[in-house]
């Protein structure tokens, strides 16, 4: 069974992410102690977790977490301010990120520390 959103927002605020604003189904997260912006997003009551595309050279470690799915294509929404934008499906740009859904927290609990890890450069 997948994760819930409860369950997925009850865990980041134990690991100490901090959310900026949510926006219809998306909410803007920061990961803790530094400013690397990430969003969760509800999809059919499934949430999945948006990351900056920069991270793509990583996708294939993060999805390699067991209980980690990486969506196929991009995610687009005009609301992820933080992230770059490129043409999607009209004329103008639009914010797009990878996309991971999770199987349960301890997946994401994983995830979560291997992106601050990443990140870090440890």
């Amino acid at each position: 069974m997948a994760i819930t959103e409860n369950e997925i927002v009850n865990l980041l605020t134990t690991l100490e992410c901090r959310t900026n604003f949510t926006i219809k189904k998306l909410t803007e997260y920061m990961l803790p102690k530094l400013k690397e912006a990430f969003y969760l997003h509800i999809e059919s009551n499934t949430p999945h977790i948006i990351i900056r595309p920069v991270f793509e050279v990583f996708a294939a470690e993060l999805a390699a977490i067991e209980g980690v799915r990486k969506r196929e294509n991009y995610f687009h929404s005009a609301e992820m301010t933080r992230f770059p934008k490129r043409i999607h499906k009209g004329m103008n740009e639009i914010h797009y990120g990878i996309s991971f859904k999770f199987d349960n927290t301890k997946a994401l609990k994983l995830f979560i520390k291997k992106l601050i890890s990443i990140i870090s450069g440890d």
